[in-house]
């Protein structure tokens, strides 16, 4: 384990949140200007298995980051263009009416393809990403997307990924490992795990999620389709409740497939160096590893929309594939740029005090919710607060 004594008050924090094996388990690295300053885990990968310094833990939507920033190393050789239409690089996806539904706009959620119940038939029709690239690109965009962004809680992903495959020619996985984990240095430093499809021989390693991804006592069949009728509330359904999905979710072949809307399997050190780039200019170890130029960074800053989302019902304020941190502090690090994940996972850059943290967990939530229980935001806020103080 590592920590910096500037940051032990986050550590010790840590620790408090894993007595006992109900609790789960879980890790936390950080980066500030390029170092790496923490690096533990405590707690309970299953019942009868303490979390270990290789334990890997599926993130759900923190996935979403790291495809975003695979897509931008594209974009900063040339290979795609943030206002040219999708369909330029993708021609199927100019159908129903989507010929003019440029990269940013899909990148920022307003791609009016938020809806994934009904999107392809069988429950298990979601681990299909061919099936599901074909079903997008058939659809017809949401009428509120002219006005505001609706989170594409599930298909974000597939529609990432099909773009970036379609304009470098190289399956979505490779391209995690040659755009991420190889400029990153990851092998060297022991923080390879960027996986949608999780290699056979590493899935022992996966943390057990637990209790459960239903979140309200009723069947998911039952709780999804009364929600898909509420008005206010229902776009979370469309979005993130389709036939099936809390079965496909827990499911082992949920590995096999490459759905990075969610399905993204991490280390805390690994989603933390990324970051660590993005908050320090686009590099680490002096420029040894660099992922991305300085200005293709502050483009990723700037806010794409301040609209209300009508699938969350709040501001976002969606960046190019990200969101701002949310943090358990007063002033919080409005530069910011990360992605939270189901049940409490998560991880930013703050290039303003060249921080990066990332936290994974495999404990859905708590007993009121399994959406989040706060860890995130509590350990943010003092992971931020010790920077600060450096």
């Amino acid at each position: 384990m590592l920590v910096d004594k500037r940051f032990l008050p986050v550590a010790d924090l840590f620790f408090r949140m894993f007595d006992k094996p109900s609790q789960g388990g879980g890790a936390i690295a950080a980066y500030l200007h390029g170092e790496p300053v923490l690096n533990v885990w405590a707690g309970w990968a299953d019942k009868q298995r303490r979390w270990a310094g290789d334990t890997i833990a599926l993130s759900f939507s923190t996935g979403k980051g790291v495809a975003s920033t695979v897509l931008h190393r594209l974009a900063e050789r040339g290979l795609v263009s943030y206002d040219a239409p999708v369909a330029q690089y993708w021609p199927e996806f100019g159908a129903a009416g989507k010929e003019a539904i440029t990269v940013r706009e899909l990148m920022s959620h307003r791609a009016g393809l938020h809806k994934i119940r009904g999107l392809v038939p069988g429950r298990y029709g979601l681990l299909d990403s061919e099936k599901v690239a074909a079903a997008l690109a058939a659809a017809s965009p949401d009428a509120r997307s002219r006005t505001g962004p609706g989170y594409h809680a599930v298909t974000y992903g597939n529609l990432v990924a099909e773009v970036a495959a379609r304009v470098s020619g190289v399956p979505f996985q490779d391209l995690v490992r040659q755009e991420i984990a190889e400029p990153l240095g990851a092998e060297e430093f022991g923080a390879a795990e960027y996986w949608y499809r999780v290699p056979p021989e590493q899935r022992h390693r996966i943390a057990r999620v637990f209790p459960k991804i239903n979140f309200l006592p009723t069947p998911w069949a039952t709780t999804s389709a009364v929600l898909s009728r509420m008005p206010g509330i229902k776009g979370l359904a469309e979005a993130g409740m389709a036939e099936g999905f809390d079965e496909v979710m827990r499911s082992p072949r949920a590995h096999d497939a490459v759905m990075p809307g969610w399905n993204g399997v991490f280390t805390a050190r690994s989603l933390a160096r990324m970051y660590g780039a993005l908050a320090n200019g686009g590099a680490l170890g002096g420029g040894d590893h660099r992922l991305l130029k300085d200005e293709t960074v502050e483009q990723l800053l700037e806010t794409q929309t301040r609209r209300r989302d009508y699938v969350l019902g709040f501001r976002p304020n969606w960046r190019l594939g990200y969101h701002p941190a949310w943090v358990a502090v007063r002033q919080q690090p409005l530069r910011s740029i990360g992605h939270y994940g189901f049940g409490g996972s998560g991880a930013f850059a703050d290039p303003e005090t060249g921080l990066s943290f990332a936290f994974v967990t495999n404990r859905l939530g708590n007993a009121y919710t399994t959406i989040s229980d706060g860890r995130f935001p509590r350990l943010g806020g003092a992971v931020v607060t010790a920077a600060r103080m450096t």
